[in-house]
């Protein structure tokens, strides 16, 4: 297949762009900086294509000849104004692109934040409860894509029935090492922190409760995969690990991986059974069940690389993709 990817170079990205590559597929990669990371624009199967989200002709052009889309980029707004415009409105145009182009499947980047807050054992029939612009932008955005069956001939009157498959995958908190030289990580840094905690010796104290069910952007990458290779149509998906993991824990491991270190990592309150969101549609649909523990550990091993690289005077590459 043809693939147009937004958002293929950045954290969750990168890894859709390689397994996507590994099973033979070529990729049209929109990018607003091609030459951050040449690593893509040298790899066989891959054209790069530089443009911005808001670039609308671009996005136009490049989804024509396309067997599908996926959706991954972000577009923020400080207001409600601006979250419709640089992030709903784009989702809205690039799905009526795509099915004026001929594009046959669609694959749309939400988040759980499209729910809002976790209620335990949620799955993809929870109600949309946003408690934030960017949940509302992510919940308004799954509402078009779903809601994009047919258009109007007039006010009242239905129209031409609309052919391609829409499809909605909901991250949790995903993260990555880079992909490849220069290569992103997520925006989120929490694993940078307590990396420069351990190595600078300082002190941590957590909410011994507060974790999540982290996946790496491997791992996500062949949720990705396997629905865009499916026939399936208006489905949405959770993707995240099946188990729970706290900061406390996290900081825990690192401080095993660097021994020497002589910050002390203390934890607040009672610990409790975690809340989860159900995740086993993705099993059910796509045999697929994440453990993240050993990515977890590969990236924690990451940050204290960087932390310890920084602490010699040695520079790092900032790997934050934002708005891409």
């Amino acid at each position: 297949m043809e693939i147009f990817i937004t958002g293929g170079t950045g954290n969750i990205g990168q890894y859709v762009t390689l397994e996507l590559l590994k099973r033979g597929h070529s990729i049209r990669l929109l990018t607003r900086t091609p030459e951050r990371i040449p690593a893509f624009s040298q790899m066989e199967n891959v054209k790069v294509i530089k443009g911005s989200i808001l670039d609308f002709d671009v996005l136009e052009e490049a989804v024509k000849g396309c067997d599908a889309a996926i959706h991954i980029a972000l577009g923020w707004g400080n207001t409600p104004p601006e979250m419709l415009s640089n992030d709903t409105k784009v989702t809205a145009f690039l799905l009526d692109a795509c099915e004026r182009a001929g594009v046959k499947s669609f694959i749309y980047t939400s988040s759980t934040a499209a729910t809002g807050n976790l209620r335990n054992g949620m799955d993809e029939t929870a109600l949309r409860i946003p408690t934030d612009l960017y949940g509302s932008t992510k919940a308004a955005s799954e509402l078009y894509l779903l809601g994009f069956r047919q258009y109007y001939s007039k006010q009242g009157g239905y129209g031409e029935k609309v052919k391609m498959r829409r499809n909605i995958i909901r991250p949790g908190y995903t993260y990555s090492n880079p992909a490849v030289e220069g290569g992103a990580s997520q925006s989120d840094d929490r694993f940078k922190k307590i990396a420069q905690a351990i190595v600078n010796d300082e002190n941590l104290t957590f909410n011994v409760n507060d974790g999540t069910q982290f996946l790496s952007s491997r791992q996500i990458a062949k949720v990705y995969a396997d629905l865009c290779e499916s026939d399936l149509n208006e489905e949405v998906f959770f993707a995240l690990g099946k188990n729970s993991v706290s900061w406390y824990e996290i900081a825990l491991m690192a401080k095993e991986m660097y021994p020497q270190t002589k910050s002390v990592i203390e934890a607040e309150g009672e610990k409790g059974e975690p809340w989860l969101y159900c995740v086993d549609k993705i099993e059910r649909m796509f045999g697929l069940s994440f453990d993240s523990l050993e990515d977890l550990r590969d990236h924690i091993r990451w940050n204290l690389d960087r932390a310890i690289a920084q602490k010699e005077g040695k520079a790092v590459h900032n790997t934050k993709h934002e708005f891409c």
